[in-house]
């Protein structure tokens, strides 16, 4: 069984905030088949040891540290929650608190040890999900769908969506020819289907407030541009599903919005690289990593690209933003990275999880910047 929980820009900002003797971040591959499921408890045990060996190097509170191994053992307990699977899963704990999110995208599993979270792959869930909602609309029928990478398609209960757009306009039919408010014919009809598409809209709205996910509109003809009129989302894509949605199943609904998001996302790509290039010949844009953490330190970014699986590790200086390069990897040092990421986040800039080869010259990051530094 398919269960999505992705993390919104206020959970991150939260999780960015947490500073911790002990903050534990695991990335697990998943599936959502349950023959599966004790394979991934194994796993995410045996990162949890890893986590547990990494801490008592550190000399870390025994009670402190048998707290936080708990919240993990009960998690890998927890029958309930191991039912519901996506393709990855992130797990971050303290010896307070633990967070799970199941995500629809494909993470390189691993388990970072520090003094706080390691968020990075987040980003990909949150800036290129590769999912959407499809808002399948007819005179006839409008049903919402939510569709994620290698998943099958999963209707979304929408409170007060019409059935259609005759009873959205207390009418058996659209086509009857009777006056009203001595409006009839075709003037009559386009008043309705704008009626009809104000109400689906308006229903639609509780559910997507505060939410980035794309919506794709699936549907034709006048219905198409009646409701791209009136809608009140900001994330809806310039181009839909042009086919009437009547007779397509969910699942072919969903194949068809796979090149419509690989479209978006190149585009996008494409434009930022496109940015990057004019900003770095006026010395606003840099590929470099110290350049990069003193800028986030001084607010200075403003979009800023990070390859998900890349890492540097070290420590950045929380005025100055001087980066500490570190040999290795241990619990006194994070992903430099990861935390340039997260500084520029939490000072408005928009922060895109991508791959290597989406980022200008290949490099772990590209900062676009608001003014030199």
């Amino acid at each position: 069984m398919l269960h999505v929980d992705i993390p919104s820009r206020s959970d991150f900002t939260r999780l960015r905030s947490v500073r911790c003797d002990a903050c534990v971040s695991i990335y697990l591959k998943t599936r959502p088949l349950p023959q599966e499921h004790d394979a991934f408890r194994i796993e995410l045990k045996d990162f949890s040891r890893n986590a547990r060996e990494q801490l008592e190097a550190t000399h870390l509170d025994k009670k402190r540290l048998a707290s936080l191994m708990e919240h993990i053992d009960a998690l890998i307990v927890d029958d309930e929650f191991w039912r519901v699977q996506a393709n990855s899963l992130a797990v971050l704990a303290t010896p307070d608190i633990l967070q799970t999110f199941r995500l629809p995208n494909h993470l390189t599993p691993m388990v970072e040890v520090s003094d706080r979270f390691h968020l990075k792959p987040l980003l990909r869930s949150i800036t290129f999900p590769n999912s959407a909602y499809i808002l399948a609309l007819s005179e006839n029928a409008v049903r919402l769908l939510e569709v994620h990478p290698d998943l099958p398609a999963s209707p979304v209960k929408v409170d007060r969506l019409p059935k259609d757009a005759a009873s959205a306009a207390g009418k058996s039919t659209l086509n009857d020819r009777s006056p009203v408010r001595r409006i009839q014919g075709l003037e009559g009809h386009n008043l309705r289907l704008n009626q009809y598409a104000r109400k689906v809209d308006a229903a639609l709205r509780p559910l997507l407030v505060g939410r980035e996910t794309p919506l794709i509109l699936a549907a034709t003809g006048r219905i198409e541009w009646v409701f791209r009129a009136v809608n009140s989302y900001a994330h809806i894509l310039p181009h839909g599903i042009e086919d009437s949605p009547d007779h397509i199943s969910d699942q072919d609904l969903a194949d068809a919005a796979g090149p419509i998001l690989d479209d978006v996302y190149a585009k996008e790509t494409e434009r930022l690289g496109e940015v990057y290039a004019l900003r770095a010949g006026e010395n606003l844009a840099t590929t470099d990593i110290s350049d990069a953490a003193r800028a986030a330190t001084l607010g200075a970014i403003e979009t800023l690209l990070v390859d998900i699986d890349g890492d540097m590790e070290g420590t950045v200086d929380e005025k100055t933003g001087a980066v500490s390069f570190a040999p290795s990897a241990d619990a006194t040092t994070y992903d430099i990275v990861d935390e340039i990421a997260a500084r520029a986040f939490s000072t408005g800039a928009r922060v895109l999880g991508v791959r290597r080869s989406d980022i200008p010259g290949h490099e772990l990051l590209a900062a676009i910047l608001r003014f030199p530094v």
